[in-house]
């Protein structure tokens, strides 16, 4: 039985997130959100903000809420996108 690779997909940060990131978007390749999470801290450590904004953040896997789940848990697919979404002022 082969090896399955790394799921690899599209990190996007909104708003502060994407100001403390200092881009738009990148890749992941990753197994679960915690990794895809660690790794994009470890990416960004020139820019301490990154990892302060993203304890405040909510995530969206492929369009469904991470909410309370342990990102551990949380599965990435091939192809997949992880929405790093700041809290929002206004309502």
């Amino acid at each position: 039985m082969a090896m399955m690779s790394t799921p690899a997909g599209t990190i996007r940060y909104w708003a502060a997130a994407r100001a403390a990131a200092g881009t738009a978007e990148e890749p992941y390749t990753a197994w679960t959100l915690a990794e895809a999470l660690d790794a994009a801290r470890q990416r960004h450590t020139a820019r301490p903000e990154f990892a302060r904004v993203l304890l405040r953040c909510s995530f969206l896997v492929d369009g469904a809420p991470a909410g309370t789940r342990d990102h551990k848990t949380i599965q990435l697919a091939e192809g997949g996108t992880v929405e790093v979404l700041p809290p929002f002022a206004g309502g």
